[in-house]
């Protein structure tokens, strides 16, 4: 693959991972992207079965009806998903993983130093890259010599909101009862999907975790190590 021009950021989700799962949710809420493969709607970065393993998850182009996961969906070629690692503290990328569309597969490239942080991004075509067929009604899911696997591909939207009952809250129409329990609610998500791209890593390819302050009340207390990690989809210039 030759070098590709700039890729400019258009979204992007934050959080500090530790060795639990966090979660970032969004949904069709950015009207210049929505209904495309640059449209974030949800960032989990988690600890694999593997402890020393390190999963992130993104999820794109949601919401979408059965239907559409084979007629109206795909990834575009012209938009770089990229999972910006920070293992210093300093809420800079210090490593990036990239994915791209090539045909139908998915393209990685690291995790691996960018040649640039923050906006602007180009891909590390010299960095060897790891390749996934995108997933249709089978999936695909490999794993390499270095310990990494790779799915991308259409999956249920894993969100779990009750709209209905969201906006009747919103409109005071409820108060103050406020939301039903878990066996009385219903979840707007449960037959819709997304895209997904999934990338599972040894730790000892993202260098150690920097450690974290919590001032609470007047104290100070040490956190686990733990990455800064977010998650950007920038399209081509």
């Amino acid at each position: 693959m030759k070098k590709t021009k700039l890729f400019t950021v258009i979204g992007a989700f934050s959080l500090l991972l530790l060795s639990f799962i966090f979660m970032s949710l969004d949904h069709i809420d950015a009207t210049n992207v929505a209904g495309t493969s640059s449209d974030i709607a949800d960032f989990y970065a988690f600890e694999g079965d593997n402890p020393d393993n390190t999963v992130f998850v993104v999820t794109v182009q949601g919401i979408l009806a059965p239907g559409d996961v084979t007629e109206n969906a795909s990834f575009d070629e012209d938009v770089l998903i990229e999972f910006n690692i920070d293992n210093t503290g300093d809420f800079e990328e210090n490593l990036v993983i990239q994915a791209i569309k090539r045909g139908d597969s998915i393209y990685f490239f690291g995790p691996a130093i960018p040649n640039q942080t923050g906006l602007e991004s180009d891909i590390l075509t010299s960095e060897a890259s790891h390749i996934v067929q995108i997933s249709t009604i089978e999936e695909t899911f490999i794993t390499n010599e270095d310990g990494m696997s790779f799915f991308a591909g259409p999956r249920r939207d894993p969100s779990y909101f009750d709209v209905n009952r969201f906006i009747d809250v919103a409109n005071g129409d409820v108060a103050p009862q406020g939301f039903y329990p878990p066996e009385e609610s219903s979840d707007f998500f449960l037959e819709l999907n997304t895209l997904a791209i999934v990338v599972e890593v040894p730790n000892s390819l993202l260098g150690n975790a920097p450690t974290h302050i919590l001032e609470s009340q007047g104290n100070i207390n040490g956190l686990p190590p733990a990455y800064n990690v977010w998650v950007s989809t920038k399209r081509k210039e």
